[in-house]
């Protein structure tokens, strides 16, 4: 009995039709509008520009995909956050003014209402019942702590600030107010108000120096 040759090239598989990237920010578009519970895999895969199961295949259920959406975000916020508290030839008050001026930017960057920061506006809902997303908010929050209090450390060896300043403390301070400035932009706040609120909590950080 003759037998079917193989065809040439089989098992490669098509080229993927779609970019990973693209529709992972597609995705977290969906969930940071509507937040995470409120976000059906329906309107996720339409977003993306992909059927359900080729979602599924790429990304996994719809927390596997909120978690990568949640640390594709980070990776912008935090490179964001540390071109402006990385860069020694700032001062401690032009480099906290770039650095919350780059986050209202990203916080304003949507079409619509302003939707402030995504993990905050999302993550802290879901983080109540959810232990990896818990792990997950819990560790990029100490990570934003570690990098205000190491550029405040660097404030002081520069002469900005004191150094018997509780740098910890101011840290989270600084940290906090972020946080705030993302609710309030959530809530309807002008990013005007909002950037007014930033420089007078980086007045009040810096005058802990006087």
């Amino acid at each position: 009995m003759a037998q079917n040759k193989p065809t040439e090239g089989k098992g490669r598989g098509r080229p993927r039709a779609y970019d990973p990237q693209t529709a992972l920010q597609q995705a977290l578009g969906v969930f940071w509008n509507t937040g995470y519970s409120a976000a059906s895999l329906d309107s996720i895969a339409s977003a993306a520009g992909m059927n359900r199961p080729s979602l599924y295949a790429a990304f996994g259920d719809k927390h596997a995909i909120y978690i990568k959406a949640l640390d594709q975000y980070w990776e912008t916020a935090h490179t964001a956050m540390q071109d402006a508290l990385t860069d020694s030839t700032l001062t401690l008050e032009q480099a906290l003014t770039r650095f919350y001026e780059g986050q209202l930017a990203i916080y304003f960057s949507g079409d619509g209402q302003p939707r402030g920061c995504f993990a905050i506006g999302t993550a802290t809902t879901e983080a109540v019942e959810d232990p990896e997303i818990r792990q997950v908010l819990s560790q990029r929050l100490s990570q934003l702590d570690a990098d205000l209090q190491a550029r405040l450390h660097l404030a002081v060896d520069s002469g900005d600030l004191e150094n018997d300043v509780d740098l910890t403390a101011l840290a989270v301070l600084a940290s906090s107010l972020l946080h705030s400035i993302s609710i309030r932009a959530r809530a309807g706040k002008s990013r005007e108000e909002l950037t007014g609120l930033a420089r007078a909590a980086i007045s009040l950080i810096c005058g802990r120096a006087a």
